[in-house]
């Protein structure tokens, strides 16, 4: 059967990283985690775990990934970020399916979100497929800042049908400060990629995205929490929208600067 790497990217994951290794430990060969600077423990714990470590500066996802799977020691590669976790049942399937000799060159799945603790079944945001499991000299992230995707070039891509766990958020402060970088290195992105946004749609994609996700898309059956999920994904919409148009349209050069010492005032004479 080909071995398998099993890559975990982090930065200061103290109260993630060793739940994480351990639902990966009986199905990886090799288990590389891939630090961009932690500080908080995270690396005490990976040691303490035997696990192999890589460390780099971070630039963005799609960077990082792409730097670390070549240093991947086999030739199957299954990404998993510090807060999700690979259940039994997928960690069998994986292993059937690498048995096989499979003729994909990868494999997507999906993920069941947890928000505070609260499942989340409804918002659309469980039944997204991503690519994770894929052949380590064929595949690499876009090139994107953020919400980047896998390139698979032959198209020949297999379909898992066990989920991954998603633990997205702990606490609602870091929760968004997540949204915050997201739309920055989103808007960056819409910029170089030559877009605008208008006043109309300033106006009504925020509204139209809450209303997709809370009431079209099921939102309101996850009670509460299904409600704050889709304000913070509305939120992060408008954010999105806003730094795209500060990016466009802001005028800060016409601002003094910030450091510029204030002008006094001066009475202007007047003829007697």
């Amino acid at each position: 059967m080909p071995k398998l790497t099993v890559l975990i990217p982090c930065k200061d994951e103290r109260r993630h990283i060793r739940e994480c290794i351990e639902s990966v430990r009986g199905l990886a060969d090799e288990i590389l985690v891939a630090d961009s600077g932690s500080t908080d423990g995270t690396l005490d714990i990976v040691h303490d775990l035997g696990c192999q470590v890589i460390e780099r500066n971070y630039v963005n996802s799609a960077n990082f990934k792409n730097w670390a799977i070549p240093q991947a020691r086999h030739g199957w590669v299954l990404v998993v970020d510090a807060d999700e976790r690979v259940t039994p049942g997928l960690a069998a399937e994986i292993r059937r399916v690498l048995a096989k000799e499979p003729r994909q060159d990868a494999y997507e799945l999906r993920r069941d979100l947890f928000f505070l603790g609260h499942r989340i079944n409804h918002c659309g945001v469980s039944h997204n497929y991503l690519v994770r499991l894929f052949r380590r000299d064929e595949c690499r992230y876009q090139q994107r800042r953020v919400h980047a995707d896998v390139e698979v070039p032959s198209g020949n891509i297999g379909r898992l049908g066990e989920r991954m766990l998603h633990y997205t958020a702990l606490d609602i402060d870091h929760f968004l400060a997540k949204q915050q970088r997201y739309s920055t290195w989103a808007a960056l992105d819409a910029y170089e990629a030559g877009k605008r946004v208008s006043l109309l749609k300033m106006l009504v994609h925020t509204p139209l995205r809450f209303a997709q996700l809370y009431l079209f898309r099921g939102g309101w059956l996850d009670g509460r929490a299904g409600l704050v999920v889709c304000g913070i994904m509305a939120y992060y919409t408008f954010l999105k929208d806003a730094k795209l148009w500060t990016l466009r349209s802001s005028k800060t050069d016409e601002q003094p600067a910030p450091a510029a010492p204030a002008q006094p005032l001066t009475r202007i004479k007047t003829a007697a």
